[in-house]
């Protein structure tokens, strides 16, 4: 069980209490005192090593199955003993342009909070730190630790749209470049880009509803004078989402424009052959007259005739070679 448990402590009257090393006799502990709670850290249990916690700590069977199964979208379910809340810490590595969705899920009781971390993202040591050292919050007992975990996955969200935003504003001035360079392979990266974006969504855009209903609803365990905490969480989110939704419509956008370009590219292409076949048409149709086996032919028998007749091919062409470069063609 050491391997799994992160942490695990009482709190009492905004401060932590060192109590007993075995989290069973922690809560015995924490329920007897009346005005303490029991926190209690995880990381990636298996089923056997979580039975004895879920057993102790009267968790929802459903509840249980959804934190060790993971891959669950970010929610809020209310049990009889306990609240179960589901929130998804993202990750993005600039290096590869990717988004990573870890999975951090909490169990709220009147006198404990268990949290299960899933993935490399969520990790609650700085937030459990800063935490300690705001005892007004955590007075507020299991809900703080619900805020201040919320609050901090919500606001790197905001960090992580941040970071897409910049790199995407490097993509853009890739798009409009005059030349660029990897003309051919921006489409694939502006898709590619959509994905990371599309997990991203994921992970915000459910949780919006869970932190409305603490917001501005009563929920059991919650306590309600934690409200405006919750609101300002859940108007971050709202922003998160809004800079998400701008990064999609951006990217669509881009998209959109570089196959645009791509198309005027091709058209610029086209009227460019288009003009040089021109020119090339001219001397041939000269020549393939001229070279008909006819015997009264137009200056055929004058000396004069094959320096004239190469003339009017060269006065033709270099006469379509200005026009077109007048138009642009060229």
């Amino acid at each position: 069980m050491p391997r799994v448990i992160v942490d695990c402590a009482i709190y009492r009257n905004g401060r932590r209490t060192e109590g007993p090393e075995d989290f069973s006799d922690a809560l015995a502990e924490a329920r007897a005192a009346g005005d303490a709670f029991l926190w209690v850290g995880m990381y990636e249990p298996t089923e056997k090593e979580f039975d004895h916690v879920s057993r102790e700590f009267g968790l929802h069977p459903l509840a249980v199955e959804d934190a060790l199964t993971a891959h669950q979208r970010p929610k809020l379910e209310v049990y009889d003993d306990s609240m179960f809340v589901v929130l998804k810490p993202v990750l993005y590595d600039d290096a590869t342009d990717t988004v990573t969705a870890g999975e951090l899920m909490l169990f709220v009781g009147d006198c404990f909070v268990v949290t299960v971390r899933h993935g490399e993202g969520g990790a609650l040591k700085a937030v459990r730190k800063r935490l300690e050292q705001e005892q007004t919050v955590l007075r507020h007992g299991p809900t703080a630790v619900l805020y201040a975990v919320s609050d901090a996955v919500v606001d790197h969200y905001i960090e992580v749209a941040a970071e897409l935003q910049a790199d995407l504003e490097e993509l853009e001035a890739e798009v409009f470049a005059p030349n660029p360079t990897d003309a051919k392979t921006i489409a694939g990266r502006i898709y590619g880009f959509k994905r990371q974006v599309l997990e991203f969504r994921r992970a915000t855009s459910p949780l919006l509803q869970p932190m409305n209903r603490l917001a501005f609803g009563s929920v059991p365990f919650v306590d309600d004078h934690s409200r405006p905490f919750f609101r300002d969480v859940a108007d971050h989110l709202t922003k998160a989402n809004e800079y998400i939704e701008g990064l999609d419509r951006l990217l669509s956008d881009a998209l959109a424009a570089h196959l645009a370009q791509m198309g005027v590219r091709q058209n610029d292409d086209v009227r460019k052959i288009s003009a040089w076949a021109a020119m090339a048409a001219v001397p041939t149709m000269v020549a393939g007259i001229y070279g008909m086996n006819f015997e009264h032919m137009p200056e055929l028998g004058q000396w004069w005739g094959y320096p004239a007749v190469l003339l009017v091919m060269a006065g033709i062409c270099v006469g379509l070679h200005r026009m077109f470069k007048r138009r642009g063609w060229l």
